[in-house]
């Protein structure tokens, strides 16, 4: 079995109860969830004129590889009915797989530890709340101490 820990958000029509139907599928698809965090309300980050995101961390225990949960995980997304248009835009639901046991992986559509996690307070923040101690596997760091060092400022506030 593997530990993922995969970000889950969207800032299309019912958030949560999209949030919901994801957490369901990635139950029933990837493996059992056994840790959740909060969710987080947070403004878009790089494309900033949309409606706020609503976000939350899922632990995950798979029998999947990386590649295999990354195939799965898109498949939640296409079930649930999110369409791929602009980058950084609106979308009914977005899932990132932050981490994946300690593994790294920089291959076609798969990066992990996921590249930007670090500089992003709206995964750093449920990420904490869950896995506080957790190491990432590139920069050493706990993820308290990535949060405590990350730059970004846009609020992030529980819900």
């Amino acid at each position: 079995m593997h530990i993922a820990y995969l970000l889950i958000g969207g800032n299309m029509g019912n958030r949560i109860g999209y949030l919901t139907q994801a957490a369901d599928l990635i139950r029933i698809l990837a493996g059992r969830i056994t840790a959740v965090s909060g969710i987080y309300e947070t403004a878009a980050w790089g494309v900033t004129d949309q409606a706020s995101f609503l976000n939350q961390v899922l632990q995950v225990n798979t029998p999947l590889s990386a590649a295999d949960l990354m195939t799965t995980l898109l498949l939640v997304e296409e079930k649930i009915g999110r369409k791929r248009a602009e980058k950084y835009g609106p979308r009914i639901i977005d899932i990132d797989i932050l981490l994946f046991d300690q593994e790294i992986h920089n291959s076609g559509h798969i990066h992990i530890p996921h590249p930007e996690m670090q500089n992003r307070r709206f995964a750093l923040v449920p990420l904490a709340e869950i896995a506080p101690d957790l190491v990432h596997p590139v920069t050493g760091k706990t993820i308290t101490r990535l949060l405590e060092e990350c730059n970004d400022t846009l609020p992030v506030k529980k819900i």
